[in-house]
């Protein structure tokens, strides 16, 4: 009744519109993407999701190419993921780099990251507190299942 009615998605895809390399086509993930959140420390949903994603289910990502959103520097990195029950995806992880971990990105790398099974809507984190002994299995259950 009082003030202005917000239309449903007014919001929807601001970054997108601002950032179009940061767009669902750029990244390579399709329509079903939610999208990168324009500023993910006042965005509920993004908060919920990265809390999920530190508990979430380990697989390996190899770097594609990754875009820096600001100069903090936090960075949208994209991968091409490989879990341990076979599947494939992009994955796009929205990151907070120290300038050291930025200067060390080359695409082809491999890194653990973490993603959440039940939703697989293409986010994913890097896995920095993964063990490293599971990291290794987890890469040979990946290479002995490409080999049969």
């Amino acid at each position: 009744m009082f003030g202005r009615k917000k239309k449903p998605g007014h919001l929807d895809n601001v970054l997108e519109q601002l950032r179009p390399d940061l767009g669902r086509e750029s990244l390579g993930v399709g329509p079903a993407f939610p999208g990168v959140a324009p500023n993910p420390l006042l965005s509920g949903d993004a908060r919920k999701r990265n809390a999920e994603l530190r508990t979430g289910a380990l697989a390996l990502g190899v770097l594609v190419d990754w875009r820096e959103v600001n100069s903090n520097p936090r960075v949208v990195l994209m991968f091409d993921v490989e879990t341990a029950d076979g599947r494939s995806f992009r994955g796009i992880a929205d990151e907070d780099l120290t300038i050291t971990e930025l200067t060390r990105l080359a695409p082809g790398q491999t890194l653990p990251v973490r993603y959440r099974p039940a939703v697989m809507d293409h986010y994913v984190a890097v896995a920095r507190d993964a063990d490293p002994a599971r990291v290794r299995q987890l890469s040979d259950e990946i290479a002995r299942r490409k080999r049969t």
